[in-house]
């Protein structure tokens, strides 16, 4: 007997004794955290410094210590950052400098494991210091509850793993806020969730968690047999339980292999273990080509609505401001476009369609009242005529000519131009900004950003889903060709041309067998919108042809796609600044 199985025999006075899980490894419970969050000036650790840090030292879900200070950086706070944390030059310019902040927080940290929320992030931006302070790199054990969440939060109970929605879900008791302390709070909420969810998984130890996503479950071993037979190439597959009914569609090159992949411990979604474990079967649909195999796997998934899927299940949902055909329209909040009228979207939240809706408001004065109005019929106005928010047709203040004059500005702006929609929120945003009303100035680019997403997205489908047909062809990695036959929008027919053939006659062959196509009313006719944006997103990718076209494919020239472009820069550093400063991440 070894000196190790004789020491787990016996314990204090001799007596035989079991060793226990948490002899192990580290217990979760008797270890120190410190949850830290940063504010900085940009995203990139390489080019932006801290601006604020905010950590709280935890250890068996008791709070310790807190700490926070703001941070002085070498340069000054770019505009749209101190819109986005409220955080300004003025609020900085008297606080220590990275210089005296970094001892500090390493005598704080002394001794814990670090958590964040995208841990990379922080981690990052707290090397970069170090480094600049002239302190070796640091070796810091650490955990990541944005990686966490992911494995053990399913998408029913969040619709994703933003520090906000987690921290609703698990009802911390501080709101993130754009500021550090409070995120950092908020983050310790978190943490304290998933373990409660990690310890009813069996996860007990930091050795346990570490390895949490590289063990393979019982039920995925005794499964492997079920990628047997599936075919090679690109296609769909569909996990069934024994019932029959669809738990989860996926896509891929080489079906096999992809299947294949969910018994080893590459898959390290824990959703996916459950999934297998309930999985009877695998079905496969072999198709011509990748894109073909993306858009059954949305039709598929739209379909059967698998429990296991996150995204793309509810089509159906997708919101729309519908502009009404009365003698007084107004927008109207949809779910189905029935008719051609003119409507901005689709939206994926009741928020961004209300936002897109306050932009379009400011710049046109139509009118917000709900019911049908009719001009020989006047009622008192509401207090937006009062504030110049609306001419109130209701009292006669506006006849059908005249409002007229303000649809035609909203048509406009949905359809064509939205500078006047840009302009009006500048403006706005300019002076709130002048006022130090940051948080609100965010909230009117927010309003901006909306509506001319949206109104983007919807001249880019009515641009594709106005094709009577369209066939294109894109090469492929052998010198061959994936043609894709697309009518109103829709993949109707799709092949796969080996090298060396001539691929005119796979052309006509791949129309004559294509399905047809009746149009119908509505952005999105005849697929869904994630079908059609698919589509489109492969027709502007590098090589793709364009064989036969009937009809037109344009959109405006001064238009919102021409709009979007300019603001690309802007939203993406918003959103990159908001993931990683305000909890979203």
């Amino acid at each position: 007997m070894t000196a190790s199985a004789k020491g787990a025999r016996a314990g204090a006075g001799g007596a035989p004794r079991q060793a226990s899980l948490e002899e192990l490894g580290r217990p979760l419970s008797d270890l120190t955290f410190v949850v830290v969050d940063l504010e900085t000036t940009g995203t990139a650790a390489a080019t932006s410094e801290i601006t604020e840090i905010g950590a709280v030292r935890v250890r068996g879900g008791e709070v310790l210590a807190e700490m926070a200070t703001l941070v002085r950086p070498s340069g000054p706070i770019p505009a749209l950052v101190s819109v986005l944390t409220g955080i300004t030059d003025a609020m900085v310019v008297e606080a220590p400098g990275e210089a005296e902040v970094v001892p500090t927080f390493l005598e704080f940290a002394r001794g814990a494991v670090l958590v964040a929320h995208n841990a990379p992030f922080d981690l990052g931006f707290l090397r970069a210091a170090l480094e600049r302070c002239g302190y070796p790199p640091p070796t810091w054990e650490h955990l990541d509850t944005l990686r966490i969440a992911r494995r053990v939060i399913s998408r029913d109970e969040s619709p994703d793993c933003r520090l906000g929605s987690l921290a609703r879900l698990f009802r911390s008791t501080t709101e993130p806020s754009h500021r550090a302390l409070a995120d950092a709070r908020a983050t310790v909420d978190v943490l304290h969730g998933l373990f409660e969810r990690l310890g009813n998984l069996g996860v007990h130890t930091i050795e346990e968690l570490h390895d949490f996503s590289a063990r393979v479950s019982p039920a995925q071993r005794r499964k492997r047999h079920l990628a047997d037979g599936l075919p090679t190439g690109p296609g769909v597959y569909v996990f069934r339980d024994p019932q029959g009914r669809a738990l989860y569609v996926g896509t891929s090159r080489s079906v096999r292999t992809r299947v294949r992949n969910y018994f080893t411990a590459s898959e390290p979604r824990t959703r996916m273990a459950e999934m297998i474990a309930l999985a009877d079967r695998v079905d496969a649909i072999s198709c011509a080509h990748a894109l073909e195999a993306e858009v059954r796997e949305l039709r598929l998934i739209a379909e059967h609505k698998p429990p296991y899927n996150r995204r793309s299940r509810h089509p159906e949902r997708a919101i729309y401001l519908r502009l009404t055909d009365e003698p007084f329209p107004r927008l109207s909040r949809v779910r189905d476009l029935r008719d051609d009228a003119v409507a901005l979207g689709p939206f994926t939240s009741v928020r961004d369609a209300q936002d897109a809706a306050d932009a379009l408001h400011a710049a046109v004065p139509l009118r917000q009242c709900t019911g049908r109005l009719s001009p020989r019929v006047q009622r008192p106005a509401c207090a937006l005529a009062d504030l110049g928010h609306c001419g109130a047709p209701c009292d006669g203040r506006e006849d059908v000519a005249t409002y007229a004059g303000h649809v035609t500005a909203a048509r406009a702006a949905i359809t064509g131009d939205p500078t006047p929609v840009i302009d009006a929120a500048t403006r706005r945003m300019d002076r709130l900004a002048d006022q130090g009303r940051y948080e609100e100035a965010a909230h009117e680019r927010d309003r901006m950003v909306s509506f001319v997403r949206a109104a983007a997205r919807g001249q880019r489908l009515a641009a594709l889903t106005a094709i009577t047909e369209l066939v294109a062809a894109a090469p492929t990695a052998d010198a061959g060709w994936d043609l894709t036959v697309i009518r109103r929008g829709r993949l109707v027919s799709a092949v796969t041309v080996a090298p060396g053939i001539d691929p005119r006659p796979w052309v006509d062959a791949a129309v004559a067998s294509a399905e047809t196509v009746l149009p119908r009313p509505g952005p999105a006719p005849c697929a869904s919108v994630a079908e059609t944006e698919r589509l489109a997103r492969w027709l502007a990718g590098p090589g793709v042809r364009l064989v036969r076209l009937e009809g037109t494919w344009s959109w405006p020239v001064i238009g919102a796609e021409r709009a979007a472009g300019r603001f690309a820069a802007l939203t993406r550093a918003a959103t990159a600044t908001a993931t990683t400063t305000t909890g979203s991440r």
